[in-house]
């Protein structure tokens, strides 16, 4: 693999590395308020509901950044596709297995903790775009202004 194509795949992988990073540190933190403010039934019903969002978008990001032999767009729509349907199943079967398996459960603090994790991922992506800067609209890079 070549160093450019290296260096490519690693500043793809930042944000989402840094997505995933925060939506776990979210969900960390949210379970201990919840813990300290309601007990902790509530605090490890947080933790499971941030889990559930956070498991399967790691897999989605696993599917869309690992190498693949195909390295072309058809190949990387199947991989998005899959990775969502993948997702999507993981996150069905999860609640599934929460609502089948853990008792006592604070359903409020269950669902608190799934969606913060899932506007945690809204939010990095938008602040990882870059917006740029109003007083830098009229300045290029070429040489002649243009």
């Amino acid at each position: 693999m070549s160093e450019a194509h290296e260096q490519s795949g690693a500043s793809s992988r930042g944000p989402v590395t840094k997505v995933l990073l925060a939506q776990s540190g979210l969900t960390a933190a949210l379970a201990a308020l919840f813990w300290g403010i309601d007990g902790f039934v509530s605090g490890y019903s947080a933790l499971l509901g941030g889990l559930t969002a956070v498991i399967p978008n790691g897999f989605l990001a696993a599917r869309l950044m690992l190498p693949r032999r195909d390295p072309g767009a058809g190949a990387l729509l199947r991989a998005a596709y899959l990775g969502e349907l993948g997702k999507l199943a993981l996150t069905v079967l999860m609640f599934g297995a929460v609502f089948a398996l853990v008792r006592p459960l604070a359903a409020g603090a269950l669902f608190t903790g799934f969606v913060a994790a899932q506007l945690a991922t809204f939010a990095g992506f938008l602040k990882a775009r870059q917006v740029p800067d109003i007083g830098q609209a009229g300045k290029t890079g070429n040489r002649n202004g243009e």
